[in-house]
């Protein structure tokens, strides 16, 4: 990914971070760089839960948005 000027796109929030990362290695392994940002809360049980993003170059948003929907219902 590109990070000196360049505009992400957020494709995907999660709850934690290991679903976040198994969709951004999807999108990766399909040659859609993509990134994770932020992290997952160690006291889930307490509402204490911040988002977990998948983020790509705003270039490739629309590759990343199709991939994932063609994905989602298998």
């Amino acid at each position: 990914m590109k990070t000196d000027t360049q505009k992400f796109k957020t494709v995907a929030t999660f709850n934690d971070r290991l679903q976040a990362e198994i969709t951004a290695g999807m999108l990766r392994e399909n040659g859609i760089p993509a990134g994770v940002f932020g992290a997952d809360s160690s006291y889930p049980s307490l509402g204490f839960v911040s988002p977990v993003e998948v983020k790509v170059n705003e270039e490739d948003y629309d590759a990343a948005m199709q991939l994932l929907s063609e994905t989602s219902g298998q």
